[in-house]
């Protein structure tokens, strides 16, 4: 059993007899920040001293009367107004360590009470390239069924594909008044990308066309008020003040509406080609919703370019994901549920949650104004409606214990709306997620894009890190007196180094933040970059090579550890706690959590790399139980990187 496991087993025992709700006090069980206090400190004597009435410190005393640790720990200390720290043992360490060498799972445990776990990620439109918008969902959903996995959990990872809604509708009808035929053969799914984008260029156009005098005297309007408000002879009192304050954010905000669709009038009227298009097309939006209406309803001609659009559509994804090396079990798009559709929403109706409002099919939350809208008031079902479908789908048919959705975090008030609408309707056995997370943005503060203000593609990203890492492959290389790399080799370690870098840059974020995308820093062969944990783990290799030490060897022989300095010992107790590790990733699905142990370990080798010598080890014993040390710190690293989806190689 790791050690935070044992200690709370433990301190269990001895809270028992003070208070029967033991949970929330052994998640006070933390590892010390700094090592004067110990390797662990504990809190709880504090909240319960309240519960209880007492003293902090009189309860700490209590509780430690009660602890029996001393097979593993030191004399426990407390410190301050009741913390107690805890130091372990030197054996305890060693002898854990000597436990889990060689062993690529570190000591970490399968699950006792495996849970069948769907994780829906990634999900882009496949009538569009994948972008930059689409990396988040994409790695850390990735991340996390590794980790699942590894944890000893059964995964089902779905790509719920965009296969049916408004794009492909927008899609035929530009295919049959705009499509360059040549470009159409020669880059099917490009020409498809680019009917897409010029029908919503002018539909775009002719909306915010219609807007705009709307805004303008909103604004006017809006201005007046706050003019007025501002001239008023009386001192502001607070609830002017809190007035002024909405006054001037409305004015803002339509401010920036109406720079939102001058800059889309703009972009089409000054282009002859495309005003020319808008003016053929004035209702270009309802006849391309229309086009998506027949295509739900079965139109046999609409049905025939979507059964040809689609294949190519797929392939160009997944030459992404197998550069990312993002693979999943299901890829059942809306277009599966479909037929499910209407079964969804009679049954809410049967059971008295769906009800009609102007005319559309609605289910009302109670404390949510805005109603979960199954059916339009032209009969076409909703994303609502394709999602209830989903989940019953994995709940009967896949007997899904729990279902993880990674989208960002804009959509958090749907999958609100959607749990609460599954409850409702019975579902509950079924736990419900949402990982949500941040925006990617560019050094301007936005979300980041190309010059032009396009997305930028997800496949020209992947090229250019590589590209850039191939940079810092040669010049490494290149440094030693005999490169190590052929050509070949430099080109596999850049691809490893550059998809890498893109991976670790995302992860190491928390994933509710945004993050700023810098090249520059990604791809850093020192700080918190998945870089520098390669080029450890290559380095690490490189000892056992230079010193002619197979690491097989090492791993299956006897592991016998010693701890000579603190060095060794701080990095010894960093990994034995690879398990917490896992543990935090998955409390609530953050691979933050694992980069963050990853880079601390690394920290804590280098110090032991500096301050240990394995070569000239003072003795044999002590120079093989340091490269026990090595193999593990190596393992540490490949296991842990491997589980955030990013390769290592033993020569770089």
């Amino acid at each position: 059993m790791s050690i935070l496991r044992t200690l709370k087993s433990r301190f269990a025992s001895a809270l028992s007899s003070l208070t029967a709700d033991t949970g929330p006090l052994l998640e006070m069980i933390r590892s010390s920040q700094d090592p004067k206090f110990g390797d662990f400190q504990v809190n709880c004597a504090m909240p319960l001293a309240k519960q209880l009435g007492k003293l902090p410190r009189d309860v700490a005393t209590e509780i430690i009367d009660h602890l029996d640790v001393s097979d593993c720990c030191e004399t426990p200390d407390i410190a301050g107004p009741g913390f107690i720290n805890l130091r372990l043992r030197d054996e305890w360490i060693a002898d854990r360590v000597s436990q889990i060498a060689g062993d690529n799972r570190l000591g970490v445990t399968s699950a006792t009470n495996p849970r069948h776990i769907v994780v829906d990620f990634s999900s882009p439109n496949v009538a569009k390239p994948m972008h930059v918008g689409h990396l988040r969902s994409s790695v850390i959903g990735d991340a996390i069924c590794r980790t699942l996995r590894f944890a000893g959990h059964k995964v089902t990872s779905d790509n719920h594909i965009g296969d049916w809604g408004t794009q492909f509708g927008m899609i035929i009808y530009g295919y049959r008044n705009f499509v360059e035929a040549d470009a159409y053969d020669r880059n099917q799914v490009g020409e498809l990308a680019r009917l897409y984008k010029l029908v919503n260029q002018l539909s775009d156009y002719h909306a915010a066309k219609a807007k705009l005098p709307k805004l303008l005297v909103q604004l006017g309007q809006r201005q007046t008020e706050l003019n007025e408000l501002k001239n008023a002879t009386a001192p502001a009192d607070k609830k002017t003040k809190k007035k002024l304050k909405t006054l001037r954010k409305a004015v803002e905000d339509t401010r920036g509406a109406i720079a939102s669709a001058e800059g889309k009038v703009d972009h089409v009227a000054t282009d002859a080609t495309l005003l020319e298009q808008a003016n053929e097309h004035n209702e270009i939006a309802r006849l391309a919703r229309q086009e998506t209406s027949k295509l739900h309803s079965g139109d046999e001609s609409n049905q025939q370019l979507w059964d040809e659009f689609l294949p190519a559509c797929l392939a160009a994804l997944n030459q992404i994901y197998a550069r990312l090396d993002v693979q999943f079990d299901l890829t059942l798009g809306e277009s599966y549920y479909n037929p499910m559709l209407a079964g969804v929403v009679s049954d809410l109706k049967s059971q008295g949650l769906a009800t009609d409002s102007d005319g559309a099919t609605c289910v009302f939350i109670d404390g949510n104004e805005a109603p979960f809208i199954v059916q339009k008031t032209d009969g076409a079902y909703t994303y609502a409606t394709t999602d209830l479908a989903t989940i019953q789908y994995r709940l009967n048919e896949l007997n899904a214990d729990e279902i993880v959705y990674v989208v960002d975090k804009r959509q958090s008030e749907h999958f609100s709306l959607l749990f609460r609408t599954c409850e409702l309707w019975g579902l509950a056995d079924v736990k419900c997620q949402h990982v949500s997370f941040g925006t990617v943005m560019g050094n301007d503060g936005k979300p980041f894009k190309t010059r032009s203000g396009d997305n930028v593609g997800l496949g020209s990203l992947i090229d250019e890190a590589i590209a850039r890492a191939r940079v810092v492959v040669d010049e490494n290389d290149d440094r030693r007196e005999q490169p190590a790399l052929s050509p070949d080799e430099r080109a596999r370690v850049a691809q490893i180094v550059g998809t890498g870098g893109i991976k670790y840059a995302d992860l190491r974020h928390n994933r509710d933040s945004d993050y700023v995308f810098d090249w520059d820093k990604m791809l850093a062969t020192t700080g918190d970059t998945a870089t520098y944990m390669q080029y450890a783990y290559a380095r690490i290799c490189g000892i056992f090579r230079e010193l002619n030490v197979d690491r097989q060897n090492i791993a299956s022989g006897q592991a016998t550890v010693l701890l000579t300095c603190p060095e060794e010992r701080a990095l010894a107790l960093q990994l034995t706690q690879f398990d917490y590790a896992i543990d935090s990733v998955l409390a609530d699905y953050r691979p933050n959590q694992l980069t963050s142990w990853l880079f601390d370990t690394a920290g804590k080798f280098s110090a032991f790399y500096a301050h240990c010598s394995v070569k000239n080890a003072e003795s044999p014993e002590l120079r093989h139980s340091r490269l026990i040390l090595c193999d593990l710190m190596a393992r540490a690293l490949c296991t842990g990187l491997t589980l955030l989806g990013i390769e290592t190689a033993e020569v770089m």
